[in-house]
């Protein structure tokens, strides 16, 4: 299966070059849900701490200034540890 991929604190250009600035913002308060994607979505985060756990897999931690790509089919656990703001794309 693909695995959650990060990139902590990419520059401004590559953030520039795959459009993140222009992407809907999503917001969400310390909480813990489940998630799975029907599509892939690449998120960059502005603010927050998150642990992503993968059903059957290891958890994965995340937050401000990472670039984040979770894979079609992923089903997971969000835990927000601390208030997220991100930009995200799917497809």
């Amino acid at each position: 299966m693909n695995e959650i991929k990060i990139e902590n604190n990419p520059s401004e250009n590559r953030l520039n070059e795959i459009g993140v600035f222009d992407w809907p913002v999503w917001t969400k308060e310390v909480s813990e849900f489940p998630w799975s994607y029907s599509e892939p979505e690449t998120c960059y985060f502005l603010e927050g701490d998150v642990v992503v756990t993968p059903d059957n897999g290891e958890p994965v931690h995340m937050g401000k200034g990472d670039l984040v790509t979770f894979p079609l089919g992923l089903s997971c656990t969000w835990k927000v540890l601390k208030d997220v703001k991100k930009h995200y794309h799917f497809g």
